[in-house]
């Protein structure tokens, strides 16, 4: 199957090269008006050798597009390939005299945009997935100056869902003897805590008590699609310079806890779509099956939106504050100076437990999106660590905060079941303390739909 994959691609590539660019003499690229063209032929019936030929085709078409031709596209099968209006309310009318699986059936075809269709004829053709999650990147970019272009995007979405069903998806253990053409992804894609260079990067994969787990899916060939770096460690870990700096290893038969310390999302163009809930899980489980000797499974994560509501709500006076800690953690000296931390720890430490329970956004859920994807995987927020990231991104996103979420195999399920439900942060009764420390200070509700 690959050979002729492969073989099918080389003809393509072979007989678009002749015409792609006008043929000799040309010189010109493609217009978005022979892409609109090809993708009208794309839409007929047709052999499907064919028509793998004709979505290649249209996809490098797409791929020669300038940004505002791109734009033009998308409003294209917004507009052109969006669902008949007299074909949808023929299938109810049938539908509301019948009332029988077969209408329904033909109401349900009748719904469906026409640019689901054009969608799936694009992803005919070898390495036409991946192809369209960078389109659907190039889509969110975007979004915001072009709001009308949201029903696309729910069709990539819709699409997307499916094609990168969690069957479809392949776990596999990234070490250094990964192939360097994967190793290079893994540099690039860290969204957490930089990877400065290839010996940064052996520190996190190279010593027995790192490891690494990234899902790949076989459309999209060795295009990581999220990736978690782990650390075992004897107790829970505080500081995220000790993990990255390295030094003495733990010998994986003695380590109790394993800390995953950095989860990363690769694709921007399968925003929405979640695999780091199915990706700890599953962690866990190999995990637990390789070293049962571990009894903890916690996260050492950041808290991204910590500074910028707390800067919020002093700028508010929502939030009022000694000038001992105002000064102290503006001009940052706690990162040198021992005793103002000391100082500044219980303070800190309240505002954080305050934000991290009760600052929600209108929907009810926690303002802090990490706090938010951890709380809903079913994981508990069992401790504060002040300070537990010096570096300046860590200062300057979260005054040095970071959290450890705890992942209890037997309660994953009950706490998932409390957030969803009833957005309950199950955390420990010392945080909860601290909380309330921190609620005396900012006098009225943290509510915002940031």
């Amino acid at each position: 199957m690959n050979f002729l994959q492969d073989l099918l691609s080389s003809i393509g590539r072979r007989t678009r090269g002749q015409h792609l660019f006008g043929g000799e003499g040309s010189g010109k690229p493609s217009s978005l008006a022979r892409l609109t063209s090809v993708c009208e032929t794309l839409m007929h019936p047709g052999g499907e050798a064919s028509q793998i030929l004709i979505a290649q085709e249209a996809l490098e078409r797409y791929a020669s597009l300038g940004d505002s031709d791109r734009v033009a596209f998308f409003q294209l099968l917004g507009e052109r390939y969006a669902a008949e209006p007299d074909a949808i309310h023929q299938a109810y009318a049938a539908y509301r005299d019948t009332g029988d699986n077969a209408s329904l059936q033909r109401l349900f075809s009748a719904c469906e945009p026409r640019r689901q269709h054009l969608l799936r004829r694009l992803n005919l053709c070898p390495g036409g997935t991946y192809e369209l999650v960078k389109m659907r990147a190039d889509l969110l970019r975007c979004l915001k100056p072009h709001p009308e272009l949201a029903p696309l995007d729910s069709d990539f979405e819709h699409l997307f869902a499916s094609w990168f069903n969690r069957g479809f998806l392949v776990l596999e253990s990234i070490d250094w003897n990964t192939p360097a053409a994967v190793l290079e992804k893994i540099i690039h894609y860290e969204a957490v805590h930089a990877i400065g260079d290839w010996s940064d990067l052996r520190r996190r994969l190279d010593p027995e008590d790192r490891h690494c787990y990234a899902f790949f899916h076989p459309a999209t060939g060795d295009e990581p699609l999220i990736f978690v770096e782990v650390a075992l460690c004897k107790g829970i870990p505080n500081s995220i310079q000790t993990i990255l700096e390295g030094g003495d290893e733990v010998r994986p038969e003695e380590a109790d806890t394993a800390a995953f310390y950095s989860i990363s999302n690769c694709q921007a163009g399968l925003r929405g779509i979640s695999f780091g809930n199915f990706l700890i899980k599953q962690v866990v489980q190999e995990l637990k099956r390789e070293l049962p000797n571990l009894e903890k499974f916690v996260t050492l994560s950041p808290v991204p939106g910590f500074a910028k509501w707390l800067a919020a709500e002093r700028e508010s006076g929502a939030c009022q504050l000694t000038d001992e800690v105002a000064g102290g953690l503006d001009a940052g000296g706690w990162v040198e100076n021992a005793k103002l931390r000391d100082k500044l720890t219980p303070e800190v430490r309240g505002l954080a437990a305050h934000y991290l329970i009760d600052a929600k956004r209108d929907n009810g859920l926690p303002l802090d999106p990490v706090a938010r994807f951890h709380l809903g995987n079913g994981a508990s927020l069992h401790r504060l660590n002040w300070p537990g990231d010096t570096s300046e991104n860590g200062r300057r996103q979260s005054h040095g905060l970071m959290v450890n979420y705890l992942y209890e195999l037997d309660r994953i399920e009950q706490n998932h079941e409390a957030f969803s439900r009833e957005g309950t942060v199950v955390c420990t009764s010392d945080i909860r303390r601290d909380a309330k420390q921190g609620r005396s200070r900012c006098r009225h509700g943290s509510r915002t739909d940031a």
